[in-house]
């Protein structure tokens, strides 16, 4: 039986065969020109202070430039959490309206405080996680533009436009600062306009000007909330922002990798995704990303060639594709989950990023984790079973979310409720680093896992299951 790996072109097969799914990306980054302006309304009358760029503040534009004056609501943290019942947008409406939090989340500073056991981070990739999390919830709120602030920190020290000393760090040694990476930011154009909220660093003097005479004391409310878990928003009385911004954008064109294996019901379609992509090149170091994530498309296509080595059409499709844009939003995958192949239904995702490495407190090599979706435990029974039956000798870390997020392709396709599992083997110092090498990559680990997602994938696509369902054949 020849099986043909057949390739796509836009949204739809089409007589002409390629291995690209082409679409359009818009590239944006911060013009030269912003402003921020503080207007103080008191029964005396108005006073606005118009504040110099790169001297009292700097922005993070969305991918359109804003021209914005409203009123600045105090919102925390920006933190809420289901589970303590903690919120600091009880009571408060911040759709369209300019915010102002502090960084990181409440009782951070003391590791004695009930909000430090309740909310800490299990470590460096979760921290990071929290922060992207409530970044999302911020644009999901229509918050219009945040003013962030971590009280003591310096935030001055990037914007010297003299540089009186070299730059030295463990990957970089130089007179120049090292190129950002982020100064270009992309996002599928869409249908709709849907800007994201302009966000903005100010320096302290900035922040006690905006506080005067509202009756907020940052430092009062970071002691009190740590043990009270009770949050303190409210308007700031008499005080409204200006905030304009400028953008500079363009169009470019880019492409996901897909490779079909038609199984004999083309009707529904499993996804089996890791993201290509990295950080490119910057100031003569090339960054490869060998763990992020040449790690996961080295796994995709070798679950691609053993599939064909098998000989067996599945009874279901599978779709292998390598993202493009996961380092810039998911978008790749984004743009997949919205044009899935053929306009099948999409009954499963198994995405593959940083396979390959240690946490610190991995000495054996053996641990990594698997994010699933919840209700689907077979998901687990399966990798489970797979683990012990092969001899694997994986120490899987099991992450069940009810719709699982975060900052990998799988949320792609959660947020189209397609079940999915994510495995990744650690978090390393390298992580976003130059020296994220192969010679680091802990092969037995990431063979193992490659293995666990084969078995895996063999039986989901050649039996019927679903939701709280039991392994495939058994009891």
């Amino acid at each position: 039986m020849i099986i043909l790996l057949v390739g796509m072109e836009g949204t739809r097969p089409t007589s002409y065969r390629s291995y690209f799914q082409n679409f359009d990306l818009i590239e944006y980054k911060a013009g030269e020109d912003h402003e921020f302006s503080l207007i103080d309304n008191s029964a005396n009358g108005s006073k606005t202070i118009n504040f110099a760029y790169h001297t009292d503040f700097s922005v993070q534009t969305s991918d359109v430039a804003v021209d914005i004056e409203m009123p600045v609501i105090f919102a925390g943290y920006g933190f809420s959490d289901k589970e303590s019942g903690y919120d600091d947008f009880k009571g408060v409406d911040v759709k369209g309206k300019i915010i102002l939090i502090l960084s990181g989340y409440p009782g951070q500073n003391d590791t004695t405080s009930k909000a430090y056991k309740a909310f800490k981070p299990a470590d460096r990739r979760s921290n990071w996680m929290h922060r992207r999390a409530r970044n999302e919830k911020l644009s999901k709120l229509g918050v219009a533009a945040i003013i962030e602030v971590d009280p003591g920190k310096d935030v001055t020290r990037s914007w010297a436009d003299n540089i009186p000393f070299r730059y030295n760090s463990r990957n970089y040694e130089g007179d120049t600062p090292r190129a950002s990476f982020y100064d270009h930011r992309m996002k599928l154009p869409g249908e709709k306009l849907t800007e994201d909220p302009t966000s903005v660093t100010i320096s302290d003097r900035v922040l006690n000007e905006l506080l005067k005479n509202t009756g907020i004391d940052l430092g009062t409310f970071t002691e009190d909330v740590k043990n009270s878990l009770n949050p303190a928003s409210k308007e700031l009385s008499g005080k409204k922002v200006r905030i304009k911004t400028s953008v500079e954008s363009r169009m470019i064109r880019v492409r996901n990798v897909v490779g079909v294996l038609p199984g004999k019901d083309s009707s529904e379609i499993i996804v089996v995704g890791g993201h290509y992509d990295h950080l490119g090149k910057h100031d003569g170091w090339i960054w490869n990303g060998a763990d992020d994530n040449a790690s996961g498309t080295v796994g995709i296509m070798t679950l691609a060639k053993a599939f064909m080595a098998a000989g067996v059409q599945p009874e279901k499709t599978i779709v292998f594709a390598a993202w493009t844009g996961e380092e810039k939003g998911l978008l790749g995958s984004k743009y997949f989950a919205g044009h899935p192949y053929d306009d099948a239904e999409m009954i499963l995702n198994l995405n593959y990023d940083m396979i390959s490495r240690d946490n610190r407190d991995d000495s054996l090599g053996v641990k990594c984790s698997m994010v699933y979706t919840k209700k689907y435990s077979v998901l687990k029974e399966l990798t489970d079973k797979h683990n012990e039956e092969y001899g694997l000798g994986l120490d899987i870390r099991y992450r069940p979310s009810a719709s699982p997020r975060g900052g990998s392709d799988h949320t792609s396709f959660a947020q189209k409720d397609v079940p999915v599992m994510y495995f990744m083997a650690g978090f390393p110092p390298e992580y976003h680093q130059p020296d994220d090498h192969i010679s680091l990559v802990n092969w037995d680990k990431m063979v193992n896992i490659i293995k666990v997602g084969y078995l895996n994938i063999w039986e989901l696509a050649n039996s019927e299951w679903g939701a709280d369902e039991a392994v495939p054949g058994q009891e």
